[in-house]
């Protein structure tokens, strides 16, 4: 099941953006335009694993919902916010904050700090995606990362650590497609360049060469036309 994170924003632009962005990375995606509503989803979804706030918002301010939700949930909180002072950072922290980051960010910034956030959520209920430490198989090929070893047919296949994470991404959105940009930002964690594409179809086919049976028709990374690569 993938995670649930609540996008708080009263700008539906801001809304559509994040959550597109999200639902690319294989989260789950809930919304709500103002600190009332949010606080009422909050309540009707126990199952929460972040909730995206901002502080801006005209009547019950992104602060005042967060310090609504904490009487009954302690869902990690990251604030989105054009106030990045001192004294915004010390309310937005007293307010049951996790986080915060200043507007505009980066998309890569963005997702390191909702990966971080619900890692930690998650340690702290105990409970991990279910691909996050067991074994997988993918044909003949099988991946445990608890040694961070690639087996094929039974035969232990020596891949760099690039082409680890690469493969874990993967692992960690199955039946998603991964565009080139999201793939470079979120395992190379810089940002994505013109020559970044060429970086990636490089490690892509690196990675088939050693799995696949026939890297020319791959079965385990496919290429989706027109929205990258998938492993199912």
């Amino acid at each position: 099941m993938p995670y649930r994170v609540l996008i708080v924003d009263d700008d539906p632009d801001i809304r559509q953006v994040v959550g597109i962005l999200l639902r690319a990375n294989g989260y789950e995606t809930l919304e709500a335009a103002d600190g009332a509503a949010a606080v009422e989803v909050a309540r009707a979804e126990p199952e929460l694993d972040l909730m995206l706030l901002d502080i801006m918002m005209p009547g019950m301010d992104g602060i005042e919902a967060c310090r609504a939700i904490r009487r009954f949930s302690a869902v990690p909180a990251l604030f989105l916010t054009a106030r990045t002072q001192d004294a915004d950072k010390a309310a937005a922290y007293a307010g049951g904050g996790d986080d915060l980051l200043g507007k505009p960010f980066s998309q890569n910034e963005l997702l390191l700090k909702v990966g971080s956030l619900i890692r930690r959520w998650c340690v702290y209920k105990g409970k991990t995606r279910p691909d996050a430490d067991t074994v997988q198989t993918l044909g003949g090929v099988t991946v445990d990362p608890r040694t961070r070893s690639v087996f094929k047919n039974g035969v232990n296949i020596n891949i760099t650590d690039r082409e680890y994470e690469i493969l874990q991404y993967f692992l960690g959105h199955r039946g998603v497609p991964v565009d080139a940009k999201t793939l470079y930002e979120s395992v190379w964690r810089e940002q994505h360049m013109p020559s970044s594409t060429n970086t990636v179809m490089v490690h892509i086919l690196n990675l088939r060469k050693k799995l696949e049976d026939d890297a020319a028709q791959p079965q385990i990374i496919k290429t989706i036309w027109g929205k990258g690569y998938q492993i199912d």
